[in-house]
């Protein structure tokens, strides 16, 4: 529950300042997330992570087609290594090693099906911080429908991704504005975007997916000449583009 405080006196001007100093230290921070170097050409690793509780399985048949797709697009880009994280169930948080046997992965991942329980989002930021601290990480994709967790807690993993370079795309199921909130806050830390999909979107979230794969194997400039023509990339292209 959000706190609540009473209207500034004129006795009260000290926390006024300090709150300006902190939007000055959250500008510094973003500024320096702005200035690290995208991943460059060349060969590519991503974490795709997804929401397997069972919110989503009125939509998890359409949802997981379209993930499955999106890794004939990873075999059409080439020179990508993926790893596959899932959570589901009160404590169930699993991840695959690194492959760049995108077919094999897809099956891997059809074969996951929907459990009860809550959002694990922080495992998985936690697990891409582990990796990249191992060695490079070029992006996370997150797909999922809800946020259940404390936002905060995500906004600091999600920052220090960003200073990592590892832009986190994260793509929403539904309307939830909490979720919706939550998904901005992480995609703007980490330099990254978010967008919304439902029943209707599948090819919209498929070439999506298309722009990620192509942006974590050749970065910004693969992403730009993917984008060309096409609408929903280039909406990705611009969020990474903003402050």
């Amino acid at each position: 529950m959000a706190k609540i405080t009473k209207p500034p006196t004129k006795k009260e001007q000290a926390p006024l300042a300090k709150e300006e100093s902190g939007r000055s230290e959250i500008d510094a921070f973003l500024d320096r997330v702005r200035s690290t170097p995208p991943p460059s050409s060349g060969h590519g690793r991503l974490i795709f992570a997804m929401d397997a509780t069972m919110s989503r399985q009125p939509t998890w048949d359409m949802a997981l087609k379209v993930q499955a797709d999106m890794f004939d697009a990873v075999k059409a880009v080439g020179g990508l290594d993926v790893k596959l994280v899932f959570f589901r169930g009160t404590d169930e948080c699993k991840a695959s090693r690194w492959v760049n046997d995108a077919g094999a992965l897809a099956r891997l991942m059809t074969a996951v099906s929907c459990r009860g329980g809550f959002t694990q989002i922080r495992k998985v930021l936690k697990h891409a911080l582990a990796e990249a601290g191992a060695g490079k990480v070029s992006a996370v994709v997150y797909v999922g429908d809800a946020m259940e967790e404390n936002v905060d807690e995500l906004a600091d993993l999600a920052g220090k991704l960003g200073l990592l370079s590892v832009p986190v795309f994260l793509f929403q199921e539904g309307h939830d504005g909490i979720t919706q909130a939550a998904f901005r806050e992480i995609a703007r830390l980490t330099g990254g975007a978010t967008c919304r999909f439902g029943p209707g979107s599948a090819a919209e979230l498929r070439e999506l997916l298309a722009a990620v794969a192509h942006y974590a194997a050749g970065g910004r400039r693969a992403l730009a000449d993917y984008a060309k023509g096409r609408a929903a990339p280039t909406v990705l292209l611009e969020q990474m583009s903003k402050p």
